[in-house]
């Protein structure tokens, strides 16, 4: 009973959508139907500024986390149910039950719930984002190749449970999968360049 209690606990603290509360509460905007229309810290930073995106990245961070953490707490730290946790928030900061299954990119969920899971290998990926975007003013583009080598660093650094790297695999799979449309516009030449504070198409 206690791990399904962890996976819906996980579900639905990654459904709080803080970036469409934020921006709602500050314009009375529904940040669906503004700028990407996504509930993530990017939107929030380009259509209610950097100050609003910031706020909004650290609760979804934080939310992954504490996701994580209760799943832990609830199932004596369970490599298996513990992952399970980690692919539950991730879901449901992208499918939220409160938006009519209707959410964001659900990176900084998931970099909240490995930042539990698999601190280190989530640093070396960071590098990856970080530089990425450096280079090339793509955050959508930092978020995929992150998510496309995050797996390799599990293996590669923790050598985790199976439950664990499968779990890596998986979400760094979804994220993928969430980043189609960016995908395409960067094939296009179509992609958002970032400027902290805006971007220009």
């Amino acid at each position: 009973m206690k791990p399904v209690l962890a996976l819906m606990a996980a579900y639905l603290v990654g459904g709080i959508p803080f970036g469409y509360l934020l921006v709602r509460w500050k314009s009375g905007r529904d940040l669906r139907r503004i700028g990407s229309g996504n509930i993530g810290a990017t939107n929030v930073l380009r259509t209610a500024g950097p100050g609003a995106g910031m706020i909004t990245l650290l609760l979804d961070i934080a939310k992954g986390f504490v996701a994580v953490w209760i799943a832990a707490r609830l199932t004596g730290h369970s490599a298996l149910w513990t992952s399970a946790a980690a692919l539950a928030v991730v879901a449901g900061h992208a499918f939220p039950l409160f938006l009519s299954f209707q959410g964001g990119k659900a990176v900084a969920s998931f970099v909240g719930a490995f930042l539990y899971l698999t601190p280190l290998p989530l640093l070396a990926t960071a590098i990856v984002f970080v530089v990425t975007v450096w280079r090339t003013r793509f955050i959508s583009l930092g978020s995929i190749l992150g998510a496309a080598t995050f797996p390799l660093a599990v293996f590669l650094i923790e050598h985790p449970p199976a439950a664990v790297l499968a779990a890596s695999i998986a979400g760094g799979a979804f994220i993928i999968w969430r980043h189609k449309s960016n995908i395409e516009r960067l094939r296009a030449g179509k992609e958002n360049v970032f400027r902290f504070g805006g971007s220009k198409a």
